[in-house]
């Protein structure tokens, strides 16, 4: 049973989920933070600890807590969007920076060991995602997630750790990206803007952040040792539909214009989890429907552009 964890990358959409999940369930969280991070995020919460730690100095970061933990869930990566997803160099670093969190996990005794992969190790498929379907990713990005998976079950296997590693499909809720669809479409809906689009005829499978997370420590408790779980819905409808269902949420008569955009030359046409392994393995499954987590991500972004635009006119 997991008492006390540890997160990384805990200020993005899943991270800041996890942290809701976890201290849902009274668990002890010591969260690692970049000192140039986004620490304001973090909840003020008794079963909360926050440690400033740069991504390179996990494999030396020591145990000075007087505790032992449990589990680490290791969320935090650089370049995860953008021309950065190509950069090599920087995508390598990435990889040498999972195996310190490995060895950070082991010095603060943890006993297992969950990594934030994506579905980019895939590449491009016409069926859903197995927990054994071929990896042909075809960004640095994805190539870096890919290997980051394999060397750090390898090295939590030295260190006497279960290892889970879980393909992330796409997760959208309160704390995404300002560049992700979701975000940025509600964005330019809330401003009154029509937001320009592909057709939006690929097929694809969305996830609130808060059941990513409750997956994600479901896993920790009981996924499986040198497995690596897609995760997601396990549905998926075209891309349309969902942008049409989060327009209807905010103003069902704002235009849509779709077929602006072309489709970019690696473009995913077809994106769905089988989660029948997670969902044996650890009793899971997605408890929101869209339409719920849009309307709750929608009054998040509002009130968060409302706070911002208070907080520049105090200033001002």
């Amino acid at each position: 049973m997991i008492k006390r964890a540890i997160v990384s990358g805990a200020t993005g959409a899943v991270g800041m989920a996890l942290l809701e999940e976890l201290t849902a369930r009274h668990i002890e969280v010591l969260v690692l933070c970049r000192a140039e991070g986004r620490f304001a995020r973090i909840p003020q919460h008794p079963l909360i600890t926050c440690k400033t730690c740069a991504l390179t100095d996990l494999g030396t970061l020591p145990n000075d807590t007087g505790k032992s933990y449990d589990a680490f869930f290791h969320l935090a990566w650089n370049g995860t969007a953008g021309a950065a997803r190509h950069d090599t160099a920087l995508q390598l670093e990435n990889v040498h920076t999972t195996l310190g969190a490995v060895d950070a996990a082991h010095r603060f005794g943890c006993r297992v060991f969950v990594g934030a992969g994506s579905q980019a190790e895939y590449g491009r498929h016409s069926h859903a995602l197995t927990t054994t379907t071929p990896a042909y990713p075809e960004s640095a990005y994805g190539m870096a997630k890919l290997a980051a998976g394999h060397f750090s079950r390898l090295l939590a296997e030295l260190h006497q750790m279960r290892h889970v590693w879980v393909r992330i499909l796409s997760v959208y809720g309160p704390y995404d990206s300002d560049g992700s669809l979701i975000t940025n479409t509600t964005r330019l809906l809330l401003n009154g803007s029509t937001p320009t689009l592909t057709a939006g005829e690929q097929i694809w499978d969305y996830l609130y952040s808060r059941d990513a997370a409750k997956a994600l420590y479901l896993l920790g408790e009981c996924g499986k040792h040198g497995i690596a779980y897609p995760l997601g819905s396990g549905h998926a409808r075209p891309l349309r539909h969902y942008v049409e269902a989060l327009r209807d949420a905010i103003e069902p008569s704002a235009a849509l214009e779709f077929g602006q955009l072309p489709y970019s030359p690696a473009q995913v046409m077809h994106l769905r989890a089988d989660i029948s392994a997670l969902r044996a393995d650890t009793g899971w499954q997605p408890e929101t429907d869209f339409a719920e987590g849009v309307r709750k991500t929608v009054q998040f972004v509002r009130e968060s552009d409302r706070a911002h635009a208070l907080c520049l006119a105090t200033t001002n």
